[in-house]
């Protein structure tokens, strides 16, 4: 009887599935790279998600209060089709794929990670953009009662972020609901996130709540609490500073020499053609 419980729960996945039970039929990816895997302990301890405090284990000590059921994902704005999606219909939207990239932090640290999601064209398909939607806006959670890093003004809450139209519809460009085969950890997002490899850390909204199509360009979390410093564009790129630091190498986390940073996050062949033209020695 245990089996057979075992059995109906497992195929009830993912669509009951919480923060650490196993995803099924995850496909492996060809948008994947052969660099070894960040482990998992350090992939879920060591973490920026201010919504849970500043300090790098902050999250993992405090996301634990965030509920991932239910949840919803508002998809508006310059679309044909504006929708309301349950995370459940989310995680049914597309095939799951396993996809391993690096993920590079604007402080100089990386790791590589094995997400699990689907292209976020997947989703933006099915809303059907107008012609006037040039960028796309991703909204977090804002409640300070399940995020008690928001009762500070560390942002101005909630948490935005934005990409350009065509970045947003680049295969690359991915939507986690997982990674190392599990559903989503809390500090990492839960229960959906976004992940653009070629771009710092930070462009990669978590918790998302609301999707936005705009016309014109919106103004991310850290572009208002730091505009000197922080770009709408935000390109991996060792050639240009941060305006307190190096970009040129990076501590990979595991390892205790650093390594040069690659342009584009080492994605160049697939990304570098959407800036033709645009002058990357700027800090974007």
């Amino acid at each position: 009887m245990q089996l057979a419980a075992s059995t109906a729960l497992a195929g009830l996945l993912p669509s009951v599935a919480l923060a650490g039970e196993p995803l099924t039929n995850v496909k492996k990816s060809a948008e994947s790279l052969p660099d070894p895997l960040t482990s998992l302990k350090d992939i879920t301890s060591y973490n920026n998600f201010y919504e849970f405090g500043t300090a790098k284990d902050d999250p993992a000590r405090n996301a634990g209060s965030l509920r991932t059921r239910p949840w919803t994902v508002s998809v508006e704005g310059e679309v044909n089709k504006p929708k309301v999606f349950d995370i459940e219909e989310l995680l049914k939207l597309a095939p799951l794929e396993e996809r391993i990239y690096r993920l590079r932090c604007v402080e100089a640290w990386s790791m590589v990670i094995p997400w699990i999601g689907y292209s976020l064209a997947e989703l933006l398909k099915q809303v059907e953009p107008t012609g006037n939607a040039k960028y796309v806006e991703f909204i977090s959670l804002e409640d300070p009662k399940q995020m008690p890093g928001q009762r500070d003004a560390t942002l101005n809450w909630p948490y935005r972020e934005g990409l350009r139209m065509d970045e947003a519809m680049h295969p690359l460009t991915l939507l986690a609901v997982g990674l190392y085969g599990e559903v989503l950890p809390n500090q990492n997002g839960a229960p959906i996130r976004l992940v653009a490899p070629w771009k710092y850390g930070f462009k990669s909204a978590k918790s998302i709540v609301k999707i936005r199509l705009t016309e014109k360009q919106p103004i991310t979390s850290w572009m208002e609490a730091g505009p000197s410093e922080y770009g709408f564009y935000s390109n991996v790129n060792p050639a240009v500073d941060h305006p307190r630091w190096s970009q040129a190498k990076e501590r990979r986390i595991g390892e205790f020499f650093k390594r040069p940073t690659l342009p584009f996050n080492g994605y160049a062949d697939q990304v570098a053609q959407l800036y033709a033209g645009m002058d990357l020695t700027k800090y974007f």
